[in-house]
């Protein structure tokens, strides 16, 4: 069955496997300790945090391995935080971060700090400009990945940091989508990242604090890992996990250009084997192996399901794969559509047959979910009024745009349709049909239950 979704978790490498058996029979003792056994241990951790750190592109002794990359996160904007707190309680961050960014930027708020957020453009991709826009004498950190878990798009870090660097503001990489195929390039001060993204065992997380960078390390003293992640470490799975980023790293220049190629006919392809379907993120500056479209008119839930029941094991930022029936923070920052949202992120190895499979499966998928819905060309009728008014409340996506659909044709060229909706999507999704199927969009108002959505007829 292909596996479509490494962006989620990557298979575990060879190399990691191997690496794991071996260290589980000679990594077990406590590192700190003088005996033998200890010293073996500790050989092995040194030997991982030098290949770890080399990787990175940073000094051994500012590298620490933490229980995993949210763990990471949090400790790396914790510490910040706290050491700069003489400069000030503001945070900057993207509109695009991971959750575990997010999470932490919501707690700092909570305990009366300030945060930020740097809008992208519609390609997901934040600005060096935008940066300096949100920059504040009392700011303490900035934060940026160095390229999107959703979508793909690479950001520009090193115009980041030089823009922060001037400022005298550290800045913070989540380097989780990346560090696999490569290292990341400018002058950041912090960076995270989790193994299990690039092949290596669950459950270990990376986090290097450069030389000079101001870092208290919150909670009790611990006298493991510079004292910046307290607990015993899982000496196995950082052996896996130094070895398996190195063996990737010896195949990413390689392995990129095939999936690159790989994913490059997948975003020609959809549009053409697909009706009504946006392809979203940077076309160029992305990673190699993802790619992420939208499909009017479906429900995202139903065309992952319908997938996987075809044997394709793929991802969804799509709100309607969510009980909160709100869109991803990622679409909706994009302001792109949001329905019927696929992610595939191909793991190294993927050969070019599964690909074409897929892209021969995915119109089927999608037309069956279309029908299931009762999505179908509406039928040429005379207008019947200057404008209509449609009650889609209590409608989730994708219904209020299929009900968008249905009703145009039945205003003139220059009338109007106004769809009612209490469905968070409708923000998105509607504006994003009218820009696909070459109407205006009007504009919102808010009504007693929902907002009505206008748009105008131009063909």
């Amino acid at each position: 069955m292909p596996y479509f979704d490494t962006a989620s978790a990557a298979p575990l490498h060879p190399v990691a496997r191997q690496a794991l058996q071996a260290s589980l029979d000679e990594g077990w003792a406590d590192p700190a300790r003088l005996y033998r056994e200890g010293r073996r241990a500790r050989l092995l951790l040194d030997a991982a945090r030098e290949a770890a750190a080399e990787a990175v592109g940073c000094r051994a002794d500012e590298l620490v391995f933490t229980p995993s990359g949210t763990h990471a996160v949090h400790s790396g904007i914790a510490g910040v935080l706290a050491g700069r707190r003489r400069v000030g309680g503001h945070l900057v961050v993207s509109a695009v971060e991971h959750s575990s960014v997010l999470h932490a930027a919501a707690a700092h708020e909570a305990r009366g700090g300030s945060v930020a957020e740097v809008p992208v453009d519609r390609s997901g991709a934040v600005s060096a400009a935008g940066y300096a826009d949100a920059l504040t004498p009392a700011t303490a950190l900035a934060c940026l990945q160095s390229a999107n878990h959703e979508v793909g798009t690479v950001q520009p870090v090193a115009e980041v940091a030089e823009v922060c660097g001037a400022a005298g503001v550290p800045l913070l990489v989540d380097a989780a989508q990346s560090l696999g195929w490569g290292p990341v390039e400018g002058a950041w001060s912090v960076l995270a990242a989790s193994a299990h993204k690039w092949g290596g065992p669950p459950g270990v997380g990376l986090l290097a604090v450069r030389k000079g960078v101001r870092f208290s390390s919150q909670g009790p003293a611990d006298e493991r890992e510079s004292g910046r992640s307290p607990g015993f470490v899982n000496l196995p799975a950082i052996v896996a996990a130094a070895a398996s980023l190195r063996a990737v790293r010896a195949e990413a220049d390689a392995e990129a250009a095939r999936l690159r190629v790989l994913v490059d006919r997948i975003r020609r392809r959809v549009v053409r084997l697909v009706p009504d379907v946006e392809v979203v993120g940077d076309a160029d500056r992305r990673l190699p192996h993802l790619v992420t479209f939208s499909c009017l008119y479906v429900d995202g839930e139903a065309l992952l399901h319908e997938l996987d029941r075809a044997g394709f094991s793929v991802s969804s930022g799509s709100s309607c794969t969510s009980s909160t029936l709100t869109p991803s923070h990622v679409l909706r920052a994009m302001g792109v559509l949001s329905e019927g949202n696929v992610r595939v992120s191909l793991p190294p190895g993927t050969p070019a047959e599964e690909v074409n499979a897929f892209l021969e499966v995915l119109p089927g998928a999608v037309a069956g979910v279309r029908e299931r819905l009762g999505v179908s060309e509406p039928p040429a009728v005379a207008p019947v009024a200057e404008s209509l008014e449609l009650d889609a409340l209590g409608l989730r996506c994708p219904q209020p745009v299929i009900e968008l659909a249905r009703a145009i044709g039945r205003v003139p060229v220059g009338g109007t349709v106004t769809v009612l909706s209490d469905d968070e999507v409708a923000r998105l999704d509607i504006p994003a049909w009218c820009a696909m199927r070459g109407h205006e969009y009007v504009g919102e108002s808010p009504r007693p239950a929902g907002t009505a959505y206008t748009v105008r007829r131009l063909s």
